[in-house]
This record gives C-alpha cells, structure tokens and sequence, in this order.
C-alpha cells in the first residue's frame, strides 16, 4: 500500500458521523478536516474529498445492505472516489450487466478500492459501485502530464466486457446529479481548495521568518496581503456551510459565491507567494514549488465564469446580500 493510500485511509477514521451532515456545525466540521488535510497535502485533500463525495452518495442513495458493506470496507481501511467524466470516444457503457468503456480524470486509479462511476441508461445517469480488486480497470497512466498535483493520480481507465452483480447498481438513474447535493457538493473541494491557499501562506511566513526577512516592510505588505485572500477563501466556505440550513433559496448560490471566491483569491495567491520568496519558490525541493502547482491544477475546476452568474443572479434577484 503507497503512502498516499495509507494517509488517505487513516485520514477517512476521521469521517465518522460526517457522511450526512445535518446541521450547519456538522458540515462546517466535515469542511474544517477538509480544509485542514488541502492545507497539508492538497493531492491527499483531493483524494479525501473524492472519498467524502462517495460516502455521502452511498449514504443518501444506496440500500441498507449496501451502507452497511461501505462502511464496514472504510473500517477495513477502504478509499472510495467517483470517476464520472467519460473517455472521450469511448464513453463507459454497461450492457447486459458488463461494463465497457472508460473514464477520463480518474484520480486515485491504481490507489483506490472502490469507485464510484455513472453510466447513462434509460431515465439518467446511473451509478454503480465498483469493488476495484473484483472489477479493475485497465488504467492508462500517460495521460496525467502534468505540472500540478500528479500525486493525485488522475489517470485514465478502461473496462472490457467487465461483469457487474446487480447490487453494484446504487440508487436509480439520475440520482447523481440530483440537486442541491450535485451542486451543492461542490462546497467540499472548494474547502480543499481554500486550505492550498493558506498553505502558501504558511510556506512563505516561514520562509521569511527563517531568512530573517518577515521584518521587510515589503515583505510584512505581502504578509498581510496573503493573510487577507486566505481569510477572504475561508470567510465564504464559511459563510456557505452557515446558510445551507438556513434558507433554501440561497444555498446553490452561496456555494458559487464560494467557489467564485476560492477562484479569485487563489490566482493573486500565487503571484504574492512567488514574489515574497522569489526565486527559491520555483526549486523543487522548496515546499511553495509544489504547492504553488498543486493549487493551480486544482483551481481549474469547471465553469468558474458560472458561478459568478449564478451569483450575480441571485444578487439580482435580492436572493443574497452582504450581512454582519
């Protein structure tokens, strides 16, 4: 077992009781140990929400039977991701209880247990549970050249004529992108995301602080500067996990004021932890190095200028105003 799955698994004990968040302090605890794991190690934080993301689907949409064999696979040290973007041209299919095809942007193949993957049927997507020592993929790793978070193991997979039992099969079709969990959802890696920004913070005061420079009123400028983005992301995660029980209306568009924010303050992030310790930033084995590149890959989640409209609807609408 690598390293990243055994930090992967030991960090999953934590979830007990996290799967189903009924309250605002449940959730803001959930997104606490996200963002704490993203500003360690955001490829783990990654995983980790990939592994939230399934558990919860479990949770809401599976049998009995089936949560409790999840849960007694997570006690056992299982991970679980979800990997529904197909491979384009080879979209994964499932006839006649095989499944053939693949995902693309699969990460943790070759480190999970267990996926989580969709595939279109009549009346939606539909998803199955795929216990990966059973049902494993042909996994194509040269698809991940990346510059950022190739730790993650993104990679591509394939399936020929692989069997299926019918109790993989977990919900019914168009449960996944049911809202506003489908979403909604997008709270958690955004968290991730947030912790990756304070984690540049972290790097770089403890860069000047060694060299002796944090004192540089340049340097204490770029500090604060920092400082204020990290609050900024971690203030609208915040703010989001606060109104997702309070009032239905704006709980889709406070999750895009989130991510609109974990976006904006993530690219002038970089620019003033790469200007605060120059070129050291860029050596490898410097911590901001894969930092700076982690977050940059895990910035670009899809349709950041939708969110923005999203937001900018709901303002429109009176939906979501500032408040103290």
């Amino acid at each position: 077992m690598s390293d990243l799955r055994r930090a992967l698994a030991a960090r999953s004990t934590l979830l007990a009781g996290l799967a189903d968040p009924a309250d605002a302090d449940t959730l803001l605890r959930l997104l606490r140990l996200l963002y704490a794991v993203g500003r360690a190690d955001l490829p783990l934080g990654r995983l980790l929400e990939g592994h939230v993301d399934a558990s919860q689907i479990i949770h809401r949409y599976g049998d009995a039977a089936q949560r409790a064999r999840a849960a007694a696979a997570v006690a056992g040290g299982a991970a679980f991701g979800v990997w529904n973007a197909d491979l384009t041209g080879e979209p994964l299919r499932l006839d006649g209880g095989r499944l053939t095809g693949g995902k693309s942007f699969a990460s943790g193949a070759g480190l999970l247990s267990h996926a989580l993957v969709s595939v279109d049927v009549e009346g939606g997507r539909q998803l199955l549970l795929l216990d990966l020592e059973r049902t494993p993929p042909a996994i194509d790793r040269s698809f991940w050249r990346v510059a950022g978070m190739q730790r993650s193991e993104t990679h591509s997979v394939r399936w020929d004529a692989a069997k299926v039992a019918s109790d993989d099969l977990i919900g019914a079709p168009g449960d996944y992108i049911r809202e506003p969990w489908f979403s909604g959802g997008a709270l958690r890696f955004a968290a991730v995301q947030a912790g990756g920004i304070a984690a540049l913070l972290d790097h770089s005061a403890a860069h000047l602080a060694a060299a002796d420079r944090a004192g540089d009123p340049h340097q204490a400028g770029r500090l604060a500067a920092l400082y204020g983005l990290a609050e900024t992301a971690t203030g609208a995660i915040r703010t989001a996990a606060a109104g997702w029980f309070a009032e239905e209306a704006k709980r889709l568009p406070l999750v895009a004021a989130a991510r609109a924010a974990v976006y904006a303050a993530g690219g002038p992030a970089i620019e003033l932890a790469q200007q605060a310790v120059g070129v050291q930033s860029l050596f490898a084995d410097h911590p901001l190095a894969a930092a700076i590149t982690d977050l940059a890959m895990y910035l670009r989640q899809p349709a950041p200028d939708a969110q923005r409209m999203i937001v900018g609807a709901a303002v429109a609408a009176g939906t979501l105003t500032p408040c103290l």
